[in-house]
């Protein structure tokens, strides 16, 4: 730590501080969640959290739609977009299969890094971006998140039913996605 006297002005630009936009936004993403968490509830916050998928969903889709130069995409085009805009935020989801009925996706690495940790709110982003993308594709999809870095887990895993089904409406580990479109 430098010696610093009474009206001597300091070179703060070299300092060893960890910040930089990246880490500023990871922790605003995490305060603002943690906020609402204890100030609203967890079912609230996690709403708010996933009004805000579902707008960067529809912003998503659409960059993809306007690259690729279509509105609708089959199952697997649909399982590689979702890797991909993770991977574009630094998250690192594999597809672990694809079939007619339903997607499921691994993540080893989250985009929101350590901030997500006990932050389970965080993960509705992920489910509204990957409902709002795959419901405008397929008509529905209806997603659990059964693992979740957030609750402690080394994984996230993601399964998202293609077909609705009693099971996942009455069920409070899914979601639901009805097509925008």
């Amino acid at each position: 730590m430098p010696d610093i006297h009474a009206g001597e002005r300091i070179d703060v630009k070299n300092l060893d501080v960890a910040l930089d936009s990246d880490i500023f936004f990871r922790k605003m993403i995490r305060t603002v969640a943690g906020t609402l968490e204890d100030r609203v509830g967890m079912d609230e916050a996690s709403g708010f959290i996933a009004v805000l998928g579902q707008e960067l969903g529809r912003r998503i889709e659409l960059a993809y739609e306007k690259s690729l130069n279509r509105r609708h995409f089959e199952k697997e085009t649909v399982a590689d977009i979702l890797v991909d805009l993770k991977r574009r935020i630094g998250g690192e989801f594999s597809i672990e299969s694809v079939n007619s009925n339903r997607m499921v996706l691994t993540n080893k690495r989250c985009p929101f890094g350590e901030e997500v940790l006990q932050r389970p709110s965080l993960c509705m982003m992920t489910s509204n971006v990957f409902g709002y993308i795959v419901s405008n594709s397929n008509g529905y999809a209806a997603i659990k998140l059964p693992e979740t870095i957030s609750q402690g887990h080394g994984r996230c895993r993601v399964v998202i039913e293609l077909k609705m089904s009693d099971e996942f409406t009455e069920s409070e580990e899914y979601r639901e996605y009805f097509s925008q479109s």
